[in-house]
């Protein structure tokens, strides 16, 4: 094992709550890698909806947060390292790991079925379930910490991993083909501008729904309708228009996205930042013959398949503003102000 300290900087979540709940340490203790694990040192993390959903409890559906307040609806264990987005590079190896791996540049894999050398019964996700990459180092199982070949910044690369691959995933669930017509909501968001690029890398013609402010930017994405987020989607495109909805809001205007699908149409969500509780008509589920596609847990390949897209440049990073990892809650309250479009990213290391 190199020679690396006993010790480390990091931010730790205290427990639920407002900001104030961030520690920013310089004493952590280094975690080390068990059989099948890898070390890896942190360069730039990600800054996703999923750091504040959980500090806030967002996930329970209980009076008792601490009772169910992680993606996996069970309690959180604190302090806990968040940080879902991961760039690195791995310095040890544990028991089962060849030591050809030191040295490689890392992309890790938010969904993991692996961890504490033990395959989960349930996946867990980096930064909720265990440790995650707001410090200096982590570990992971080493099946999840993908090899990749890019000329692209650590602070680029760290913010395709969690938007890019939920995105993805849902444009496989899915089924989205050349030609299909692909509407998506949130459009300015990290998911939602990593959905716009990965259906038009599919073929897809692509409708994006954004705010006035950031409709010219968008349409630069390449995107084929740009769509004000305040439109009455249903008057504006009219019933049937699209074969695909792929949503990151819900929220009061959720049931004019079922009007606009097509017979046979795909809905699939991976969010909920109007607000998660909607009205359904059934009729129109059952009688337009939609499928629902609820989106966490990566389908195997998919991550693997978008560094693939990142090496070859099919996609491109979109990085709004970088922070040091001490100005955390800088960083989150621009995330929160949404004046931007893409990703903010953290700079861990160099």
């Amino acid at each position: 094992m190199p020679d690396i300290s006993d010790l480390m900087k990091g931010v730790v979540l205290l427990g639920h709550g407002g900001p104030d709940m961030l520690a920013y340490r310089d004493n952590l203790p280094v975690p080390q890698p068990q059989t099948n694990d890898v070390l890896i040192k942190i360069h730039a993390a990600g800054v996703n909806n999923t750091d504040i959903n959980t500090r806030l409890a967002w996930y329970s559906k209980s009076d008792a947060a601490d009772e169910d307040a992680s993606w996996a609806g069970a309690p959180l264990n604190f302090p806990l390292i968040q940080g879902i987005d991961a760039c690195g590079e791995i310095v040890a190896v544990g028991k089962g790991v060849s030591a050809d791996r030191i040295g490689d540049r890392v992309l890790v894999e938010p969904c993991l079925y692996e961890a504490g050398g033990k395959i989960l019964d349930q996946p867990w996700f980096f930064g909720s379930e265990c440790n995650g990459a707001f410090a200096e180092y982590t570990v992971v199982a080493s099946r999840h910490a993908h090899t990749i070949t890019s000329s692209l910044s650590s602070p680029e690369l760290a913010s395709f991993p969690c938007s890019y691959s939920t995105a993805e995933n849902m444009l496989t669930r899915a089924q989205v083909t050349a030609g299909d017509i692909v509407l998506v909501t949130g459009a300015s968001g990290g998911v939602g501008s990593a959905a716009l690029q990965l259906a038009k890398a599919r073929g897809a013609i692509v409708y994006a729904v954004t705010s006035a402010d950031k409709q010219t930017a968008i349409k630069d994405l390449g995107v084929d309708l740009v769509l004000d987020r305040n439109t009455n989607l249903r008057e504006t495109l009219g019933a049937n228009a699209v074969d695909v909805v792929i949503d990151l809001v819900a929220g009061a205007g959720w049931p004019n996205l079922l009007d606009i699908l097509r017979l046979h149409g795909r809905y699939a969500v991976a969010g909920a930042v109007a607000g998660p509780l909607v009205a359904l008509d059934m009729r129109t589920l059952y009688l337009k013959d939609i499928s629902f596609y609820g989106c966490t847990a990566l389908d195997s390949g998919v991550f693997s398949h978008l560094v693939t897209l990142i090496e070859t440049g099919t996609i491109k990073p979109l990085v709004a503003e970088i922070f040091p990892l001490q100005d955390i809650n800088k960083a989150q309250q621009a995330f929160a102000a949404k004046n931007y479009i893409g990703k903010i990213v953290l700079q861990i290391s160099t």
